[in-house]
Parts: C-alpha cells; structure tokens; sequence
C-alpha cells in the first residue's frame, strides 16, 4: 500500500464558496498586549483554581490556574508581568460565568524554565498523558476537551484508528493549513506520541483537495521521518468535511451512532494543531 491513498468524496453536504485569503500567508506571533485577561475555566471541564494571587509577579508558561478534577486542565501566564486583579467573563464553550486573572504584561515575555524530557521516547504512556496534562492541552480543533482525556479511552473500549484532521473546511480558516505546511515535522511527531500512546492498527492524516500543497509536503515529511505506517488520506472538498464524523464515515464506512462517540467505533480524531502541541509538550516541555 502506498502513502497516499486514492482520494474520496461524499455525495452529502455543500461546496461552500471559498476565500482563504490568509492560504499564503506564514503563521505570525501577535504583539503582546498590555493587559491580558485570562479565564480559569476554557475546556468543558472543571474550572480551575487560581494558583497566583494580585501582586505576584508571573513568567510565560507558568501555571496559573489547576483544578484536582480529572476533566480539567491547568492554565497558564501567556505573557510575564503582574496579576493586577480578578474578574468574571463568560466562558465560551458553556456560557457559564467563571473567574479571570488580569495581568498587567512587563513587554518582556520573559519565560518560565522549560523541562523537556532527557529521552522523550523513553517516557512510559502513564508518563506522556502526565506531561499532556501538566501543559494544559485541549482540543484545538474547536470543542477544547482536555487532550490527556481522550487520549485516555476507557476500559473495554479498544482504539484500533488514529484520524489526524487536516480538512478544515470552513471557508475562511487556514490555521492548520499552515500549520501542516510551516510545522509539518512537530505535526508528525505530535501524532507519532498519540500513536505510542494508543497503539493503533492504523493512522490516517485527512486532507481536502483544495490544499494540495499540503498533501504533497506531509506526503514527503512522512517518507522522509520514516513513519511508515502513516497513510495521507485525500478527501474532496466539501462542507462539513471537517467534522470528525464525517470523516470517519468517508476514510473507515464507519457510522458513529447518534448520541454517540468516535470512540465507540474505535477511533480517535484529533486536529493538526493540537498534534503540533502534543508536540511542544512532550518532547520540548513547553505549555499550550
């Protein structure tokens, strides 16, 4: 079997008129701000529990914010400066008013020391899953649930695919298009540290056909990194190719039953980006 496979299509849902005007365009740190408010809870899991308090000073990358839940993940600074106080501002994945700490920024992003594993390869599942946790990942494809979660799949419930969700489909969106094309080489090792840990049969990395560019580069990263059971899985342009359901159906003929999970059909879906962080926390140490 080749690395690329033949490409598929749906007869369902809608060509959605396109203009991706950032396509072109590399991926940009934004300026710092002055003031940063940062909420406590930004999963649907537990909120968290301030960890600072008004007056201390904090660096980027130091945690903030850690609930003892376990659907939770911790919060971290995104900037070094001081915590000039709390408020409440609504929580966007469930609406609900939830606590915030504002910091007051130094300009000088100053970070907290970074430990990335001596022998990352090393690192049992147990000890992986901790890292994932202690760096805060969520889901970054939309739905922000905490990554340690669903790369833990509950007793009885066997993962045998791995869905690395490169669509995006919605017309405007290019992030993970350039994600794949700027950081393709992180991307694989995110998805690399996802299969260790889930110790699938198969690994699919889903792409539509309108980012062709893409599918030629991760085709190559794949065969150049040696990950030679990864499959690159074309799929045709078409509104909502994106959702992991959809996905599931067009690449496995699997229908994940209403009310239902893609766990129940033995699959796991995560995004690009978080791969990419799955990345960062693992093998560099470093927190979403």
């Amino acid at each position: 079997m080749g690395i690329r496979l033949k490409k598929k299509g749906t007869p369902y849902g809608v060509r959605v008129p396109e203009s991706k005007l950032s396509e072109k365009m590399p991926i940009e740190p934004a300026p710092l701000p002055e003031r940063l408010v940062i909420p406590l809870q930004q999963n649907i899991g537990a909120p968290c529990q301030a960890l600072v308090k008004k007056g201390d000073k904090v660096l980027t990358g130091q945690k903030i914010g850690d609930s003892e839940k376990f659907v939770s993940a911790p919060i971290h600074a995104t900037v070094s400066g001081e915590v000039s106080g709390t408020t409440m501002v609504v929580n966007p994945p469930t609406g609900a008013l939830v606590e915030a700490l504002v910091i007051t920024s130094d300009g000088e992003d100053k970070w907290t020391k970074l430990t990335p594993p001596k022998n990352p390869e090393k690192l049992s599942v147990k000890e992986t899953l901790e890292r994932i946790r202690e760096a805060g990942l969520v889901g970054l494809g939309g739905a922000a649930f905490p990554t340690h979660i669903k790369l833990s799949p509950p007793k009885g419930k066997k993962i045998d695919t791995v869905i690395l969700n490169g669509c995006e489909c919605e017309p405007y969106v290019t992030s993970d298009h350039r994600m794949m094309l700027e950081y393709g080489e992180q991307v694989l090792s995110g998805l690399n540290v996802i299969s260790r840990v889930l110790s699938p049969k198969a690994v699919y990395i889903a792409i539509e056909d309108n980012k062709e560019d893409a599918i030629d580069h991760m085709e190559g990263l794949v065969t150049k990194l040696g990950f030679t059971d990864f499959r690159i899985a074309p799929l045709k342009s078409k509104y909502p190719m994106g959702a992991e359901k959809t996905l599931i159906e067009m690449i496995l003929g699997r229908e994940v039953p209403i009310g239902g999970l893609p766990l129940d059909v033995g699959v796991v879906v995560h995004n690009v980006s978080t791969a990419k962080a799955i990345h960062d926390a693992v093998i560099e140490g470093k927190p979403l």
